[in-house]
């Protein structure tokens, strides 16, 4: 299963706040890898690298520098979920790449009344959110193998 990643945050106790395309974020303890891998224990003695972690190229996970890295599925799989506000909510950019769909089709569903402004979707400034449940009721599963 492939869950994207788009957005991750260095915590304290070697733990990361991950934040994946379909709406879901997690914490994820680094700290067994020390003991599994070795190479992840250099963030023991340099906290400063640790704390450079960033999301990589296309999502497909995250990394710190050429040789540490951890993959998304790996995130999701082993990640403790954390209720947030915005769970289960997506940027229209991401819905439509996940769903096979154009921007279009979702504002034009919008004008139809098809999707429930406050509701289903909401505009944040100039971007759109989608509710997970209103694109799976809409648009049935999502067309790819990057969301269960």
């Amino acid at each position: 299963m492939f869950h994207k990643v788009k957005a991750v945050k260095a915590l304290p106790d070697y733990r990361l706040s991950v934040q994946f395309a379909e709406g879901v974020t997690k914490l994820y303890d680094v700290k067994p890898l020390f003991v599994k891998w070795a190479s992840f224990r250099i963030f023991e003695n340099d906290p400063e690298l640790f704390a450079s972690v960033k999301v990589d190229v296309g999502g497909y996970g995250i990394i710190w520098n050429d040789t540490l890295d951890l993959s998304c599925d790996e995130l999701f799989e082993n990640g403790q979920t954390v209720k947030t506000p915005f769970d289960g909510l997506m940027a229209f950019t991401d819905a439509t790449r996940i769903w096979g769909l154009n921007e279009s089709t979702l504002r034009k569903a919008i004008s139809y009344g098809k999707l429930v402004n406050g509701v289903d979707v909401c505009k944040y400034g100039k971007q759109w959110v989608i509710s997970m449940e209103a694109m799976r009721r809409e648009y049935g599963q999502p067309k790819s193998d990057r969301l269960p």
